[in-house]
Parts: C-alpha cells; sequence; structure tokens
C-alpha cells in the first residue's frame, strides 16, 4: 500500500528499507539524506583547503554521478557571472567526462588542477583520462581524487602521492552524491559556499518534495510518464544532472519516468509538467536534495529499486568484448538525411526519442536544437538529446531496463579523429568511443529497442 506525504518522509528519513521491494539495495545507499550535514561541518576545511590550490583550472575527470553535479554547478556560476569571493578571480571548472579524441586531446593543463572522481575507483572512462593526463602532467601536488574507501584509486593516490584524496561516505550511490564530496570539493574550488548549499539542502520541505515523487510516480503508472522539467535559461544546465536521477533510478522492470528536461514549456497527453523555480546559483542545494528525495519516493510508488542499475553493466561488457576482439567490426549506419522520414515511419503516440551523439563536446546549443528540430517534426513529441558515452553511466538505464517506448538515433562522427594513445592500453580514445557505441548499439538491440544508428560530419546535417 502506498502512503501518503505525511508518513512517507519519516520512514525515508528512518531509512525504512520497506519503502520499496524485497531484495533491494537501500541499506548501503541512504547515506546521502545526512551527507549535507556532514559538509556543512566541514565547510570551513574544504574552503581553506581550495584556498591553498594555485592553479587558474580545476580539471575534473568523471563519469556519471560524479561529473554531472560539478558541471551543473560550474554552468550555473558561468551564466550569473558571480565570482569567487572579494577581489578574487574565479576559479574555473572543466568538466572532461567524455572520450572523445577532440575533446581530450583539447584538454589545456598547463595551469590547471586535476581532480579525478570514481566511487568505485575501477571505472574505464576516469580511469583512462586519468592515464592520459597523467602522462602530460606528472605531479602529484597537482592532483586529487575523490572515492570510496579502500578502492584502487585510493591506492594509486597514495601511491603517487597526490595532494589529497577525499573518502566519501561508501553508502551513497553516484547518482545521489553531488552533496556528498563528490559535488562540495569542486564547489569549493569554483567558490561556493559550502555550508549555505548544505544549508539550502536541509531547508528543503520534504512533505512538498515527497508530494512530487508521489506524483511522478502516481502520472506515469497513468501513463503520463514523460517528466517535463522546465528550467529558467539561465538554469538550463541541471537538467543534465536532474536527468540522470530520474532516468537511472526510476528505468527499470518496463516501467520509469522519462525525463525530458527544457528551458521552455512542452505539453502532451504523456507529460507530467515540473516548473522550477530558482533565483539563485545557492538554491541548487535545495533543488538537489528535493530531486533526490522526491525520485527515491518515487521508487515507492513505481515499486522498484530506485538505488540500483541493473542494465548499466551491459554496454561496459559490450564495449569491453569489442575491445577484445579488435579490430572494430563494421556497423551500418544510415545518411543523415534519412532521420526524419525513419522517424516519421517508426514513431508511435506515447513513444519518445532519445538522440545519442557521439560527438566532441562545445555542442549543446546544435545538439538543443537538433533535439528541438526532431521534436517539432513529429508534432511535439517528448525527445531528449545528450553526448555518448557520458549517458552510458545514466539515462542509458532506462533506454534498455524501462518501458518500451524509447525511439534511439545514435549519432556516430564521420570526422577524422586525431590518435590519442590510451595509456597501458591497445587501443587508442578513438577506437574507445567507437567501442562504446558499438557496444551500446548492441544492447539496444539485444533489448529489442527501435535504433537508427548515422554517421555524420555535422549534426546540422541530420534531417
Amino acid at each position: 500500500m502506498v502512503d501518503d506525504a505525511r508518513t512517507l518522509v519519516p520512514r525515508l528519513l528512518e531509512r525504512d528499507a520497506g519503502l520499496w521491494p524485497a531484495g533491494n539495495v537501500s541499506a548501503n545507499r541512504l547515506g546521502w539524506l545526512e551527507v549535507p550535514r556532514r559538509m556543512a561541518a566541514e565547510a570551513a576545511e574544504l574552503k581553506a583547503w581550495a584556498a591553498g590550490i594555485e592553479q587558474s583550472t580545476v580539471v575534473l575527470l568523471g563519469m556519471g554521478g560524479s561529473s554531472l553535479g560539478p558541471a551543473v554547478l560550474e554552468a550555473v556560476l558561468a551564466a550569473s557571472g558571480t565570482p569567487g569571493g572579494p577581489g578574487q578571480t574565479r576559479r574555473r571548472l572543466v568538466v572532461c567526462d567524455t572520450t572523445h579524441p577532440v575533446t581530450v586531446s583539447s584538454l589545456d593543463l598547463s595551469d590547471a588542477f586535476v581532480l579525478v572522481s570514481s566511487k568505485s575507483g575501477t571505472t574505464l572512462e576516469p580511469n583512462a583520462l586519468l592515464g592520459h593526463a597523467w602522462s602530460q602532467l606528472p605531479d602529484p601536488s597537482r592532483y586529487a581524487a575523490i572515492t570510496d574507501p579502500g578502492t584502487p584509486l585510493a591506492t594509486l593516490a597514495a601511491e603517487r602521492g597526490f595532494r589529497r584524496c577525499f573518502a566519501n561516505p561508501p553508502d551513497i550511490g553516484g547518482r545521489y552524491s553531488v552533496l556528498s564530496y563528490f559535488g562540495m570539493v569542486p564547489a569549493a574550488l569554483i567558490g561556493y559556499d559550502v555550508a549555505e548549499l548544505c544549508g539550502r539542502a536541509l531547508d528543503a520541505d520534504l512533505e512538498e518534495t515527497a508530494g512530487l515523487g508521489m506524483a511522478m510516480g502516481e502520472d506515469a503508472r497513468a501513463g503520463r510518464d514523460k517528466v517535463t522539467i522546465v528550467v529558467p535559461p539561465q538554469y538550463a544546465s541541471f537538467g543534465l544532472w536532474v536527468e540522470q536521477l530520474i532516468a537511472e533510478s526510476t528505468g527499470k522492470q518496463g516501467t520509469g519516468c522519462v525525463p525530458v528536461p527544457t528551458t521552455e514549456p512542452e505539453v502532451g497527453a504523456d507529460r507530467h509538467v515540473v516548473p522550477l523555480h530558482l533565483a539563485e546559483p545557492a538554491d541548487l542545494g535545495e533543488q538537489f536534495y528535493r530531486w533526490e528525495v522526491a525520485t527515491s519516493l518515487c521508487g515507492h510508488v513505481l515499486g522498484i529499486d530506485p538505488f540500483d542499475e541493473p542494465n548499466v553493466a551491459e554496454s561496459k561488457k559490450n564495449t569491453n568484448d569489442v575491445l577484445a576482439q579488435l579490430p572494430l567490426p563494421a556497423v551500418d549506419t544510415a545518411a543523415p538525411s534519412e532521420v526524419l522520414p525513419w522517424l516519421s515511419s517508426t514513431v508511435k503516440p506515447g513513444d519518445y526519442v532519445s538522440v545519442q551523439a557521439y560527438v566532441p563536446f562545445g555542442q549543446d546549443a546544435a545538439l538543443e536544437a537538433l533535439r528541438r528540430k526532431v521534436r517539432d517534426h513529429l508534432g511535439g513529441i517528448a525527445t531528449t538529446a545528450g553526448y555518448g558515452p557520458r549517458f552510458l553511466h545514466s539515462t542509458g538505464q532506462l533506454h534498455k531496463g524501462g518501458p518500451d517506448t524509447v525511439v534511439a538515433v545514435q549519432v556516430v562522427d564521420a570526422n577524422p579523429m586525431p590518435v590519442v594513445p590510451v595509456p597501458d592500453a591497445a587501443y587508442d580514445f578513438g577506437t574507445l568511443i567507437a567501442a562504446q557505441s558499438i557496444g551500446d548499439h548492441r544492447s539496444l538491440l539485444a533489448h529489442g529497442r527501435r535504433v537508427l544508428r548515422v554517421a555524420a560530419a555535422d549534426l546540422g546535417e541530420l534531417r
């Protein structure tokens, strides 16, 4: 039986595993409930540590939950023009959560402090990126790591003498980790008041938030499963984080909520619309916590475990299988001109389109323009767009484990790629990202998903 908001909140705060189906992993995944208090208590120490970093740029190497929260924090500050403090030049954060060799080769480490973030310490992409960075900048005083206690990354940080290794509470999953060290260390480095962010989180109206989660779940069960989150343009980047949180948490066992972040109203019979009102960067603290609570309780309504990710490992395995059998296999690809006609003949009422672009970073505007082109061409259908392989660690769970309503367009780069070696590997970054796209293509097909693979030199070619 589903509770009401007044009874759900205390059960959640008491870490009642009975909120979710038997066998759920909540016993070691609810540390995010209390971590804002710990980070608020450590805020002064984090600020003092950050002040000792001499470099003007922080380069964060991560994937999934460890990178998207920091990316939002940076983008919002950049859009708001908020300085780092009186008389200070704000330190900039560059998040690299891709394996595309154009983006990797363009990383400027000349005046950078490198932050390596990985919960498990074994994730392929951060490890490959760390290898590349270390080959360019083998100076341990300019590195710090954030990881769970005792991971291989923690061991490596100690062996190399990194400036610091932050041991994150191990009972926090990646997508719920933004208010832990994974988000608050980068926040301190770029000038946020960590105590204020965490205070805003702890001041969230949890009954209202529980109501949000319940409404999302109930509407999804009634067929209104496209959660359309309307954010102010200055906070558009928040969509990156909330999209991965909802998709990876709820998209499993054939059900789930399809997050559609947008800066303009989008309506439809299958839409559940949530407008967000943010006035200043510190409001992100409340929104991070609010959506973590809401998403976990949405899982209660849907009858799923919001803390596991049973289908994420599939694409990882398929990537490794491809890399183990080099050279890369040939895969049929369509021409860019075939995309819209194929979508017109494939999409049905209640579907959503996922544009999955394995292209270099820096094309956000073109990607959003393509998303809107597809949406409008199909009469306003829910449409999402994102970079690969970033989404493999987040919304990819929804694509494979959620409802069979996804229509995927996988875009691979037709341009010549620079050869950027992956240290200690038998392949380069171009081969790696190609293997990731092929592996995910296989995963989608294995689940019977409708997918078109297209090679394009420019996103504007897709028509």
